[in-house]
């Protein structure tokens, strides 16, 4: 025996019996409507979750939805990532609520979506996945099996006597007219491919287009002779990397020298706002990473305040989190002089772009080994070219070349910073 819901016009609910059910039915005919629901019924809705677009960042309105990590049908579990939105910024992932299934997308890639834009449904039960709907299965009965078609085509037809026509001689084609030897050969559009530009990249291109509309770009250049510095990291790369637990590198020299140039000329470190010029009494080294999505510019917050091991493990973190596209934008906020080492590709020597709304930036280079004049002897040393792009309507030539003299110092002789001199 079951137990039904006799649900009433005026919403008084009865329970009764199913054996004297047509009895009761019979009595509620004169009724708009009845519904009748069993205890065992239960409905999906509170299966099924939402997948949304999180919170991007104070300065990020929307995104590109990129490209998805899961298809539907696929189990995954609380936290996992399914997509990645793509901003101007960072590329930033979308988490399931809840584990289990993802039943449907209900956002296309390329789509502009804002942070709160559903992008997937998720059934927290196996039994929500997708299943095939009575219409579906309606259809699938009522159309004709392909074997059943073929067999109707298969009919013979009659036979119709033809007269053979003979077909007219068609007119030689006129050849093609002669090009001019001068005239250029365009490829084929075949061989083109069109992609559309990231969202990041399209962001440095424009953030480049207007530093260059802006400042009044100006590089002055030098070179250092990298003998000491490379010495002092080879004699002590080892006991460095056992206390430490990380590498020393060139660059933690580079930066330590920037901040002291910093401090000795803090016109560098300032900026032009309006009419005035903001002066900053805190450093935070900008260092340029290339990552296969373009170009991201991670933050030594108070680089003035740290050591060499410090700095070598900050930048192995901001390093890794660029490159696997976990880096976040308050990582990348800020920053008041920047250091691009395009040396690491195998530059030799580049004019960099100011990173806005920074006025100055280091452009490190490759290391070569050149014949210098060293005691008036010709000797062999590994040099590297050093390139400093400022903002001359901020910046004039002395300080520049003064910051850039103290960063050769320095490098070539990093017992300053222990004495500071």
């Amino acid at each position: 025996m079951f137990e039904v819901y006799v649900i009433l016009p005026n919403l008084v609910c009865a329970t009764v019996n199913l054996k004297p059910l047509r009895e009761v039915m019979i009595s509620l005919q004169p009724c708009v409507s009845v519904q009748m629901q069993t205890r065992t019924f239960s409905s999906n809705s509170g299966d099924l979750v939402d997948a949304v677009v999180p919170f991007m960042g104070e300065s990020i309105s929307d995104g590109t939805l990129a490209t998805f990590l899961k298809k539907p049908g696929d189990r995954v579990e609380i936290d996992e990532p399914i997509a990645q939105v793509e901003t101007d910024k960072v590329t930033i992932d979308v988490a399931s609520p809840e584990a289990g299934i993802i039943q449907e997308f209900v956002a296309k890639e390329g789509d502009t979506v804002e942070p709160g834009t559903k992008v997937a449904i998720i059934s927290k039960s196996a039994e929500g996945a997708a299943a095939p709907s009575k219409s579906a299965s309606t259809e699938a009965v009522s159309q004709p099996s392909p074997t059943a078609v073929e067999k109707v085509e298969e009919k013979p037809k009659p036979k119709v006597e033809t007269t053979p026509v003979i077909e007219k001689p068609k007119p030689a084609s006129p050849p093609p007219p002669k090009t001019s030897a001068s005239e250029p050969q365009l490829p084929p559009k075949d061989r083109e491919r069109r992609v559309p530009m990231t969202r990041l990249r399209k962001r440095v291109a424009t953030r480049l287009k207007d530093s260059q509309n802006t400042f009044a770009l100006l590089t002055t250049f030098n070179e250092v002779d990298m003998t000491n510095l490379m010495k002092l990291r080879s004699e002590y790369k080892d006991a460095f990397l056992e206390k430490h637990g990380v590498k020393l590198g060139l660059m933690s020299g580079f930066v330590k020298a920037a901040v002291s140039g910093l401090q000795n000329q803090p016109i560098i470190n300032a900026v032009i706002d309006g009419d005035d010029i903001i002066y900053r009494d805190y450093i935070d080294i900008s260092i340029a990473v290339g990552t296969p999505k373009g170009l991201v510019v991670p933050v030594i917050r108070n680089a003035e305040k740290m050591n060499f091991a410090e700095i070598e493990k900050e930048i192995n973190t901001l390093a890794k989190k660029a490159n696997n596209g976990t880096i976040s934008i308050d990582e990348m906020a800020g920053g008041s002089f920047t250091i691009s080492n395009g040396g690491v590709y195998g530059s030799l020597l580049s004019t960099p772009i100011i990173n806005p709304p920074q006025s100055a930036i280091l452009g490190m280079h490759s290391i070569v080994n050149r014949p210098i004049v060293v005691g008036g002897d010709i000797v062999s040393r590994p040099m590297m070219y050093i390139a400093l792009t400022y903002d001359h309507r901020l910046i004039d030539g002395r300080e520049a070349v003064f910051f850039l003299r103290r960063i050769k110092d320095v490098v070539e002789d990093p017992r300053r910073l222990l004495l500071d001199i």
